[in-house]
Formats: C-alpha cells, sequence, structure tokens
C-alpha cells in the first residue's frame, strides 16, 4: 500500500517534500524546518532565513528545493553564498 501524505500538522519527511510543488507557504515550510510559522517569516523579514525564498506582492513563498538541499544536509551551496 502507498504510504499516505503527511497531515497538516504532522511533520513531513523528506519523501513527502520531495513531492510538493516548486514553491510552497510559509507556514508549510515553517512545518518541515520543525517551527512556527510567525518565526520563519521573523527570519524572512530580518534577512537570515535558512531557506530561499520569493517575495510575492506582500507575501513571500519557499523555494521548495532549497528546504529539500537544507534538510538533507546539502545546503553547502548555501553557506558559500
Amino acid at each position: 500500500m502507498p504510504r499516505k501524505q503527511a497531515a497538516p500538522s504532522e511533520q513531513p519527511t523528506l519523501a513527502d517534500i520531495r513531492k510538493w510543488p516548486a514553491t510552497v507557504p510559509v507556514p508549510q515550510a515553517a512545518r518541515a524546518l520543525g517551527c512556527s510559522g510567525q518565526h520563519l517569516r521573523d527570519r524572512i523579514k530580518r534577512g537570515d532565513s535558512p531557506v530561499k525564498t520569493i517575495q510575492l506582492g506582500t507575501r513571500h513563498v519557499v523555494i521548495t528545493a532549497a528546504l529539500i538541499r537544507l534538510l538533507s544536509g546539502d545546503d553547502e551551496s548555501e553557506a558559500a553564498a
């Protein structure tokens, strides 16, 4: 039987995240990181977000590929930037 996708309140697995669209809302990315949406929003505002984001008008979305790199420990290119 195929594995169910994580419910909105559960922390998603890396396999779940790999199935996400190219960008995701901040609260969804925060859940994957194990922090609150507000904490991630605050870090985005300060400019020290651990993942790359795109600003769309007044809101931000998180780039899923950057989230995957961070969670899989493959964020060397991000640290060098």
